[in-house]
């Protein structure tokens, strides 16, 4: 039972796959450094020391502290990459809102229709003068009529 034994690079094609296995493993590795720390950084619960402790046990041993990290604090790692994109959507919402609000330009039909409603609650304006302004804002032919 001398035969040979032949192993992947023996074959180009097989060569080239196993090539490929191990760069995209490669690659894989590195996204789950770089993904590790930041979830170090991004955690609010972990202390200064902590963090710094984490921090060197996957610079020194990287292997076993990303496995070590996973295994330990892996599960929170999603629910706290979640509450930070809510966090950025929020804060974009925010951001477009009031620069909505700010741009001086044409309100929407909404608003003037609010807006109306607020005047004739407060009383400044007649109910037929509410119906006048309120089918102006709905046709768009000009602007509501102001008291």
């Amino acid at each position: 039972m001398s035969g040979q034994t032949y192993l992947a690079y023996d074959f180009p094609l097989l060569g080239a796959f196993w090539t490929m296995l191990v760069f995209f493993l490669w690659i894989m590795w590195f996204v789950l450094l770089f993904r590790v720390i930041v979830d170090v950084f991004r955690d609010d619960d972990l202390s200064g020391w902590a963090k710094a402790g984490w921090l060197v046990f996957c610079i020194v041993l990287p292997f076993l502290g990303v496995f070590v990290y996973v295994i330990a604090r892996g599960k929170n790692m999603g629910h706290r990459e979640i509450a930070q994109a809510q966090a950025q959507q929020k804060q974009f919402d925010d951001y477009v809102r009031e620069t909505a609000k700010g741009s001086g330009g044409p309100s929407s039909s909404v608003d003037e229709l609010a807006r109306l409603s607020e005047i004739k609650a407060h009383g400044d304006i007649t109910e037929e003068e509410f119906q006048r302004a309120k089918e102006l804002v709905l046709s768009d032919y000009g602007p509501p009529v102001r008291h």
